[in-house]
């Protein structure tokens, strides 16, 4: 009897989970048209529950791929937070309001949605740009990985050092277990995938290796493992979370509430004297989460508690507890789950430039200031556009460094912000300023707050790198990674509010041709190119022509840069000078708004800082920090992070090649 070949096949990038890391990374893969696969484990999306809170950084990034519309329709606001604490009687009070997030920030703010409505969103994106189309092949699971070392330093168009084995499960396999609700009724339990679960990767692929043909051998050319806490992927490239677990058990209800409480459609934080604390999250169609803490639950010998004596009773019943005296039940339970508090960062985010870890794989920690799934979307963020321009051999593969340098140094930072807040939050309130074993809530109030600005995404500063033109030691600005090479020296005076390594930020500005309003951070699209940003300043002062002119010309002409305008690096310029005083075709070189035989001139390259007939003057200029005569010039990444700050003119021309000589492949090369 003849034994059935296993099939293989080739693609460029393989990624390990269909989560928001991993759905984010398959969405840069259809934007930059890179032949990937993704597979998941479980047969079917998330529809309810998991993760809800989407940060402004999120929402930025949403609308860069042009979905960030569907999630602010559906989604709650939030638009304040109310401290809830205990008086000298021991009775709760509502002790103070703040702001949700940092007024002026962003031109969005927090909202709240689950995680299945945000996957749904990334799924119909890949399948409106994917070509070829990549859709989530479900019931897969990967079950060996080898590396040919001799191959991963070879990155031309025909190396495929990774040889991977895909198992696919059958519906009943693939379908975790759920847990009894302990009411009989059927609510969605997130338990499977809690930090309280064995992982059961293992145990499916020795069930499944018993069917014959259930098998694939898979070779890429690069892998990406947003697997989750228990990462397989992690786990076969010998790579450890360093960090420690924490005795504070939580549990989490999805619920309509009925209640006396006033604020329960407010995010609320609510210490009580005894009983623990809780968190009030308001959620779409009147759902509110409750992220409660279980007091009366322990940590057995092992350090993990046993999950069999937590169900949505055990969970409303703390929470009862915590509230009073007001009152708090349910009829509607839409998901509930539990976690154990701790915070584990990854030692390794890749292994030779060619698998990656991503999203939870490489950093865990508490959901409570609703980073889980915003830090792992932004993890892959990063390195989706860097993985899509080497693979196309548009970008060094030197860039491919810069990943583990920029995020796990923000996974670190995570850690150490959730450590501190997770244990006051969790910590007993103190009775008075003698009580050194609780906790201050002056000192929890200023942690919430500053915890906010952290939280929202937009504090992100990536150290200098090929990619970041800062100045200053590039491994101890990241994580001690060198990506030093090829690195160039911007010139931040010269726009001293847009800060080299933080993301490119937003003020309105006007199309030059027709007078529209825009936030200029939504020209800057998740489309795989770099942003040559001129700020042209007074276009109508003869000196300054003289500037603009010579840096055009040095553009137009440069036989290392020509080859990439417009397809890799896009054009785009912000003037001073009055709109009503200047001329599109007059005033500014062709090749800030080229000409197409077939489409005529390009009238959504050029822009002005001045006022709008209905919505304000924006002082774009001024909000940068950039001198409105002399202008500059400026950089950003794909990703919209600045990498270049620069003088505008021939010399100020030079450092900018320069920059992109460091980072893109010459013609031919």
């Amino acid at each position: 009897m003849t034994v059935p070949s296993t099939p293989e096949s080739k693609c460029d990038v393989l990624i390990i989970g269909a989560g928001p890391a991993g759905l984010m990374m398959a969405a840069w893969m259809a934007r930059c048209g890179i032949h990937a696969r993704i597979v998941d484990k479980r047969s079917t999306k998330i529809f309810s529950g998991q993760a809800d809170g989407l940060q402004m950084r999120s929402l930025e990034i949403f609308d860069s791929f042009g979905f960030a519309d569907r999630a602010w329709k559906e989604a709650n606001h939030m638009i304040e937070i109310c401290m809830w604490n205990p008086g000298a009687d021991g009775t709760i009070r509502r002790s103070d309001r703040i702001p949700d997030v940092p007024v002026g920030l962003s031109r969005f703010t927090q909202i709240v949605l689950h995680q299945g409505r945000i996957e749904r969103f990334f799924l119909d994106h890949i399948k409106k740009y994917s070509d070829p189309p990549i859709s989530v092949e479900r019931a897969v699971l990967p079950e060996s990985l080898s590396i040919d070392e001799t191959l991963c330093d070879n990155h031309s168009a025909d190396s495929y050092p990774i040889k991977v084995t895909l198992r696919h499960l059958t519906e009943e396999e693939a379908t975790p277990a759920q847990q009894s609700n302990g009411n009989g009724n059927d609510v969605r339990d997130g338990m499977f995938r809690s930090n309280l679960a064995e992982d059961d990767t293992d145990d499916l692929i020795r069930k499944s290796q018993v069917k014959e043909g259930a098998a694939e051998v898979v070779r890429a050319k690069y892998m990406v493992g947003c697997d989750g806490a228990h990462s397989w992927t992690r786990r076969q490239l010998g790579f450890q979370l360093e960090g420690e677990p924490t005795d504070f058990i939580w549990g989490v209800l999805d619920v309509i509430p009925i209640t006396d409480f006033p604020d329960i459609r407010m995010r609320c934080a609510v210490h009580s004297a005894s009983s623990g604390s809780l968190m009030v999250i308001p959620r779409e169609n009147k759902l509110v989460r409750l992220y409660i803490q279980l007091n009366e639950i322990k940590p057995d010998a092992s350090g993990r508690a046993d999950r069999s004596q937590i169900t949505p009773t055990t969970i409303i019943t703390a929470a009862q507890k915590i509230l009073s005296p007001y009152k708090i039940t349910y009829e509607y339970c839409d998901w509930w789950t539990a976690y154990q508090i701790g915070q584990r960062v990854g030692t390794n985010f890749d292994s030779r430039s060619r698998v990656f870890l991503a999203g939870d794989a490489v950093h865990t920690h508490s959901p409570k200031a609703g980073q889980g799934m915003n830090v792992s979307m932004q993890d892959a963020f990063n390195l989706g556009w860097k993985l899509g321009l080497v693979v196309k051999g548009i970008a060094k593969p030197e860039i491919l460094k810069t990943y583990q340098s920029e995020r796990r140094r923000v996974a670190q930072d995570l850690i150490n912000f959730d450590h501190k807040f997770s244990r006051l939050f969790s910590g007993r309130p103190a009775k008075d300023v003698m009580d050194e074993s609780g906790v201050s809530m002056a000192d929890f109030k200023d942690a919430f707050i500053k915890g906010n600005l952290f939280a929202s995404g937009l504090s992100v500063d990536y150290g200098a790198s090929m990619l970041v033109a800062k100045e200053g030691n590039a491994a101890q600005q990241g994580d001690g990674t060198d990506v030093s090479a090829s690195r160039v020296r911007g010139k931040q005076e010269l726009a001293k509010k847009v800060l080299m390594g933080m993301r490119f930020p937003s003020f309105k500005v006007l199309n030059q041709s027709d007078a529209r309003p825009w936030h200029f951070q939504e020209r800057l699209k998740s489309d795989g190119r770099f942003r040559l940003i001129v700020f042209a300043g007074n276009v109508l002062s003869p000196a300054q022509n003289e500037r603009l002119n010579a840096f055009c010309g040095a553009l137009a002409s440069s036989t290392f840069l020509k080859p990439h305008l417009y397809t890799n690096i896009d054009v785009l310029t912000l003037h001073s000078a009055k709109r009503t005083d200047t001329e599109l075709l007059r005033d500014f070189p062709e090749v800030l708004h080229p000409f197409d035989e077939h489409s005529g001139w390009d009238y959504n390259s050029v822009f002005v800082d001045d006022e709008s007939y209905h919505e304000g003057y924006g002082d774009a200029y001024g909000n940068y920090g950039v001198d409105r005569e002399t202008g500059c010039v400026l950089v950003t990444r794909p990703d919209q992070y600045v990498g270049f700050v620069g003088e505008l003119g021939g010399e100020g021309f030079k450092e900018v090649e320069r920059y992109f000589g460091g980072v893109l492949v010459g013609k031919g090369g």
